[in-house]
């Protein structure tokens, strides 16, 4: 047994009492537990915490338990028969609160609230805020001694303390983002709210500002400060540490602040050779911020990073002095069956995938997102576009204009520090009017203006943006035209000469917004087809009207097929593009993920842009590994196809096979036999040349890949039938039982003509439901999660909790007759 000598022990307790001192001077937790909620307004805040004895008329409305974060459209924004709620909605909750530092103050810390929110403690309303996406505070210190001093305190509560919360997310014109927009503006406390205890005085506001020369060799990081409660003190105590991303410590300081309001300069530390931030080693430093001593002591530790950046004039993007394409993707907040209410595993999941697909920059459309986002684009190494939701609609007035500046404000100021934040947003779309009766452009500019002067103001050190606003491209440092070859215009073979037209015409040229839907599960033999239709040569820009489905000239987005097929020719073309655009400084392909919106009622999942390269449950569509295939360095291959059951064709008849792989080269076998080794080039089109025509055996197929990197091997296979039997209309519906593992069970309907052969191309609308007991698992916003869908290739599933014997499930399409499958 080993003995402690005097010394250890002297450590070990050392250690110890520095840790309980931690946990007693960091006082904050997320309060996601004992919420209940109620989906409409009610008469005001008495009616959330008046005595209800049971079954009292008072007991109506009836609230249902919660947890947070939770959103009012978890489900009915992706509902094919209702609009999606727009309106109040009240959240309550009792709780334990003891502040233990003496004269300190008690917060709570929303990290965004959708759209309108009031704070009530027990009947005083303790604080408001306007705007869906920023972070804010409030502080219940003299509301919450108030309270506690009455009688109902401690007699009825018996020491807890009744939160209200009322969220609302009406339409107001006066109210960004626009309704216009092209996705929902949700409701509730969709991301996480902290309660916080703080010392007397504490921090509002710490501001680090990196600096380092292109050659990376001398780094300085400034400090500013702002105090929470100065008057509360005098001069108060504040230390500064600065340790590498080693943890070695590089810098300290110790000073005073003084007892005022607003920022003040703390201290300048000089860094040499810096450890650079990159995408490829997203090195963080960490500063440690100590303001008052003692019990009184508040610590906050922020990571930043070194790195320099340049849009050059007229050419590409440099970081820290090399050129770096941005290869991007965007962002909204929205997952199946929870909304914008995604925890903080679900918001990792999503960032780690995109990392995997080999992203290193991305666009936060179009709002300020989670803190958690940032601080994963931090440390996973991704440069970010992070913009206002300033979209759409026109200009509103003085109300309108304020939010918009305010929340400018609060995104520069809260997400200052990140490393990963290159870009400001100020706007998207606003050239598109109808809120307001006046759309004046002179007036947009102007606002524009002064928005771009602020963020200035604010931040000298990073760039400002816009995308698709022809008319204030001059007023930003960087503007993104909107270019959609190959969907909304053109075909996509026009992507290159349309973005060099493009960027001849601004200072720095930036792609963002570039792709096309899919209908996932949806493939084709023919994917190109509809381009025969469409004009060539006229640009690419999308004009008024182009994302719709109906009327005006024709364009893959209205005339083509929707299939991932057709998607994956797109993507794989404008890669093999963007590798020989030297004056390029980057894309960003719209978007990552499916994402619900009120103004698609017609796709093929209802209400749902399905541009993404994974669904709204995160399952990848086949385009995810085109850009994997491009951008990524970890051996891969993968044969398209894996959500294509039935391929189809003539007897004999050679067939595409593609493989998207980063591997210098691949060998194909179909059915156990090589159909040679062929070597990746990138500009060989589809595939990087890795594709083969084979012939298929009728019947089932296996199809696999070995493909080599060096002395790595990685392989990928496939089966799939192959049917040449030739089809009319759809007459007949099925409805089968194909799986039912973890108390879920999956269906499938197909579509067959009159003499039962599969009607592999049909897109019939098919409707799910259900009776007995059991639940459709509908309403996620996928292929496979809609109990309205039109159908891939001549079927499609869904999947339900059922109890044997009691269930009935049904599926029925315009024009057959409906059938039910008893389980």
């Amino acid at each position: 047994m080993r003995r402690l000598t005097a010394r250890k022990i002297h450590l070990l307790l050392a250690t110890l009492l520095a840790a309980l001192g931690a946990v007693h001077a960091q006082q904050k937790q997320r309060l996601t537990g004992g919420w209940e909620f109620v989906r409409q307004d009610l008469g005001g805040v008495w009616e959330a915490v008046r005595p209800v004895p049971a079954g009292a008329p008072e007991s109506v409305p009836l609230w249902e338990p919660v947890s947070l974060p939770h959103c009012f459209n978890a489900r009915d924004a992706v509902d094919p028969d209702v609009n999606y709620y727009q309106g109040p909605g009240w959240y309550r909750t009792q709780l334990t609160l003891q502040n233990p530092y003496p004269g300190g103050r008690t917060l709570l810390h929303f990290e965004g609230a959708g759209q309108k929110t009031d704070v009530y403690l027990y009947t005083t309303k303790v604080g408001s805020h306007v705007g869906g996406y920023d972070e804010w505070s409030v502080d219940i210190t003299e509301a919450l001694a108030a309270f506690q001093q009455t009688d109902e305190a401690k007699t009825r509560f018996k020491g807890l303390v009744p939160l209200s919360i009322r969220c609302d997310n009406s339409r107001d014109l006066e109210l960004i983002p626009s309704d216009l927009s092209d996705f929902n503006l949700y409701g509730g406390l969709y991301r996480y709210l902290n309660l916080e205890y703080r010392p007397a005085v504490s921090l509002e506001r710490l501001m680090a500002k990196t600096d380092v020369d292109a050659a990376g060799k001398a780094g300085t990081l400034s400090v500013k400060a702002a105090l929470l409660n100065p008057a509360a003190g005098g001069a108060t105590p504040v230390a500064l540490r600065l340790l590498d991303p080693r943890g070695k410590s590089v810098g300290q300081f110790r000073g005073n602040l003084q007892g005022q309001a607003g920022e003040q300069p703390v201290h300048q530390f000089r860094v040499k050779s810096p450890r650079l931030w990159s995408p490829t080693s997203p090195q963080l430093y960490t500063l440690e911020t100590t303001v008052g001593s003692g019990t009184q002591a508040y610590k906050q530790t922020e990571k930043v990073g070194f790195r320099h950046i340049e849009f050059v004039e007229k050419g590409p993007f440099k970081l820290n002095g090399q050129r770096l394409l941005l290869r991007g993707t965007h962002r909204h907040e929205d997952h199946a069956g929870v909304a914008a209410a995604m925890t903080e595993p679900m918001i990792r999941r999503e960032m780690v995938m995109m990392k995997q697909m080999g992203v290193n920059f991305i666009r936060l459309g179009h709002y300020q997102q989670s803190p958690i986002v940032l601080n994963l684009c931090d440390s996973l190494g991704i440069l970010v576009w992070e913009e206002i939701p300033w979209c759409r609609g026109g200009l509103g007035g003085p109300v309108y204009q304020a939010q918009a500046r305010r929340m400018l404000t609060n995104m520069i100021q809260q997400h200052y520090n990140r490393p990963s934040v290159i870009i400001w947003g100020l706007g998207n779309e606003n050239d598109w009017p109808n809120d307001f009766p006046e759309f004046d452009k002179q007036k947009i500019r102007a606002f524009m203006t002064e928005l771009n002067d602020l963020s200035h103001q604010l931040d000298p050190a990073r760039y400002t943006a816009i995308r698709r606003c022809d008319f204030c491209k001059d007023i930003v440092d960087v503007y993104s035209p909107s270019i959609w070859a190959g969907w909304y215009r053109g075909i996509y073979t026009d992507y290159k000469d349309v973005s060099r037209k493009e960027f001849e015409g601004v200072k720095r040229f930036l792609h963002v917004e570039w792709g096309g839907d899919s209908h996932a599960g949806r493939h084709s033999e023919n994917p190109d087809n509809a381009l025969v239709k469409v004009s060539r040569g006229e640009g690419a820009d999308e004009r008024a009207g182009d994302a719709s489905l109906f009327g005006g000239s024709a364009r893959a987005s209205k005339d083509g097929d929707w299939s991932e097929s057709y998607l994956c020719n797109l993507v794989d073309w404008h890669l093999k593009e963007q590798e020989t655009m030297p004056w390029l400084s980057g894309t960003a392909y719209w978007p990552f993920k499916d994402f619900s919106t009120p103004v698609r009622p017609d796709n093929p999942v209802p209400y749902m842009n399905q541009k993404g390269v994974v669904e709204r449950d995160f399952t990848p569509k086949e385009a995810f590994y085109v850009f994997q295939s491009y951008w990524t360095a970890q051996p891969m291959a993968h044969i398209y196809g894996h959500s294509w059951p039935v391929r189809w064709g003539e007897e004999g008849e050679q067939k595409m096979v593609k493989v998207y792989s980063n591997c210098e080269q691949a060998e194909l076998f179909v059915n156990g036999k090589s159909y040679g080794v062929r070597k990746r080039n990138a500009q060989d089109f589809p595939a990087a040349g890795l594709y083969w025509n084979v012939p298929f055996k009728t019947g089932p197929n296996e199809v696999r890949v070995v493909a080599r990197q060096g002395k790595q091997t990685v392989q990928d296979q496939i089966s799939f039938r192959y049917q040449t039997q030739k089809w009319g209309k759809p007459a007949k519906l099925t409805l089968e039982k194909i799986a039912d593992a973890n108390g879920l069970v999956t269906v499938e309907a197909k579509l067959f003509d009159a003499q039962g052969v599969q009607c592999l191309d049909a897109a019939n609308w098919l409707h799910f439901s259900l009776a007995g007991a059991g639940k459709l698992l509908d309403d996620l916003g996928t292929s496979s999660g809609a109990r309205k869908v039109q159908a891939y290739n001549g079927r499609a599933i869904i999947r339900l909790q059922a109890r044997p014997g009691q269930t009935a499930v049904a599926a029925a399409s315009p024009g057959l007759d409906t059938v039910l499958l008893p389980l």
